[in-house]
């Protein structure tokens, strides 16, 4: 567990990819690039941390959005600033590592888990 986790905003893999299929929120990827191309969830939207902030607005205000990254800590960071500034904000517990590792739903087809 990362010394930035918080139960208050932590969803596991299991029930983002649930809301996510659901169609109930936005997962943004906030890893780099060479960490996408290596493997990510389906659906989501990858946006680079360095550029999260002044692409916010493109995020819906009125939607859920979950933030991933590898294992928790960059997508923390990100889901409680954008809590700070009134998004439904959530963090992927464990990161792209715990989807992983549970099994979700990835691609491409022979996706891994890039070290950063």
């Amino acid at each position: 567990m990362s010394v930035f986790a918080d139960p208050a905003i932590d969803l596991a893999p299991a029930e983002v990819a649930a809301r996510l299929a659901a169609g109930e929120l936005e997962l943004v990827d906030v890893r780099e690039a060479y960490e996408w191309e290596a493997g990510h969830v389906p659906g989501s939207r990858h946006l680079e941390i360095e550029r999260v902030g002044w692409q916010a607005e493109t995020i819906d205000r009125e939607r859920p959005v979950a933030f991933i990254c590898r294992l928790g800590t960059r997508a923390g960071l990100v889901a409680q600033a954008f809590r700070a500034v009134g998004y439904d904000a959530y963090n992927v517990e464990g990161g792209f590592s715990a989807w992983f590792a549970g099994g979700l739903p990835r691609e491409p087809e022979d996706a891994t888990v890039a070290p950063h």
